[in-house]
């Protein structure tokens, strides 16, 4: 019994919830990127390169075969193509963290020093004063 009820207090404990919140809107995040980059990026530089489909781009290693059995053997390739479209992603999903972390750090209250206590007079200070009260009251 001990060892569920550790479990559930390891799993409500709020670092554990607030990673797995981000890691369901990051999942989310990440599919929103992909159709933008897939969806409105990509298809207008394929098209200044020449009608160029990136998930199109691949090596071929060899081509598409028949085995003895009569079966179809795929194409083995490099997919250079959607690697480049990754990389795209990537750097997509980096600059916008790199604009929301800017956002939140400008957001959080600046702690400013607390104001100096006012100066007072040091003790040499003091002790001149003191001296030179003396002094006059002697004389």
């Amino acid at each position: 019994m001990g060892f569920l009820k550790d479990f559930k207090s390891f799993l409500m404990k709020g670092d554990i919830v607030s990673l797995a919140t981000a890691v369901i809107v990051g999942g989310a995040f990440g599919k929103i990127v992909t159709s933008f980059t897939n969806d409105i990026i990509m298809p207008p530089i394929g098209m200044v390169l020449g009608g160029v489909d990136f998930t199109e781009l691949k090596l071929a290693l060899s081509e598409a075969t028949v085995n003895a059995a009569g079966e179809a053997v795929p194409p083995v390739t490099i997919n250079y193509g959607s690697f480049i479209q990754t990389v795209i992603d990537f750097i997509i999903i980096g600059f916008c963290i790199f604009m929301v972390l800017k956002a939140y750090e400008r957001s959080q209250k600046k702690e400013e020093p607390a104001p100096a206590a006012p100066a007072g007079p040091t003790q040499e200070e003091l002790l001149i004063e003191i001296r030179d009260e003396l002094k006059r009251q002697n004389k």
